[in-house]
């Protein structure tokens, strides 16, 4: 059976049950799918030649995401920056940037102008988008919007994290103001919005257990040996 493709009350679902029948924590998700995201963009952009990676991050759990993913390509050997155009409040956050910190991962300092994300994007050599996740309603509001033009026109290529930032959950890219990755990773499961994606395709977060998939039918392919990443093509889809 084709893979099945998430709405954003099933996606916000399965999320819930992951933490409650599935007895994982926000911060264990966090750090798997952060890993899975790090992974996806080692597997592509290699170190020798994309190097600097900015990462973008938002102010909610993906965000969170894009921070542990900061931390395990410094690991990596890579050298990320950390850019937030809005930081998180929450103490998960918080502990994740610290966590940054004390890799000695650079942030951008906090502007309402746009010229450090410009000075920075002149100086980067791929970008990880980790700044709006399933829950989007559009359309970007400031400082968003001024930075997804600039992410957009930056001519770097893209890693987007579960769904490219700016499009919809369900109904892609509406708004027409939405990155346009050239690879997307996404968590847990496909989300419908991202049906139309015509870029690199690689399924993150290597810990739905099987009595959530087996129920939600989700038809998950094969993680490859260790990996925390698969590849997938373009026919693996069942719209609900």
């Amino acid at each position: 059976m084709a893979m099945r493709y998430l709405t954003a009350k099933l996606a916000q679902q399965i999320d819930e049950e992951l933490m409650s029948a599935g007895a994982f924590s926000l911060d264990q998700l966090m750090e798997l799918a952060g890993l899975a995201c790090a992974q996806g963009l080692a597997t592509l952009y290699s170190k020798e030649r994309y190097p600097r990676v900015l990462v973008c991050c938002g102010p909610g759990n993906q965000g969170g995401d894009g921070l542990v993913a900061a931390r395990h390509l410094g690991m990596f050997g890579y050298k990320p920056t950390v850019y937030m155009p809005k930081p998180g409040s929450k103490e998960i956050y918080q502990r994740l940037k610290l966590q940054c910190d004390n890799m000695k991962i650079p942030t951008l300092p906090p502007s309402n102008e746009t010229s450090s994300l410009s000075q920075a994007l002149s100086s980067s050599d791929v970008i990880l988008d980790a700044i709006f996740g399933f829950s989007f309603k559009g359309p970007a509001r400031s400082p968003f919007d001024e930075a997804l033009k600039l992410i957009s026109g930056s001519g770097l290529p893209i890693v987007s994290v579960d769904i490219p930032s700016g499009w919809d959950v369900e109904q892609g890219n509406i708004y027409g103001v939405g990155l346009e990755p050239d690879l997307l990773i996404s968590l847990t499961a496909p989300k419908l919005g991202v049906k139309s994606f015509k870029g690199r395709h690689f399924l993150g977060g290597r810990f739905v257990p099987k009595m959530l998939e087996e129920r939600f039918e989700l038809n998950l392919p094969e993680y490859p040996g260790y990996e925390q990443i698969v590849e997938l093509e373009r026919d693996q889809a069942q719209k609900l």
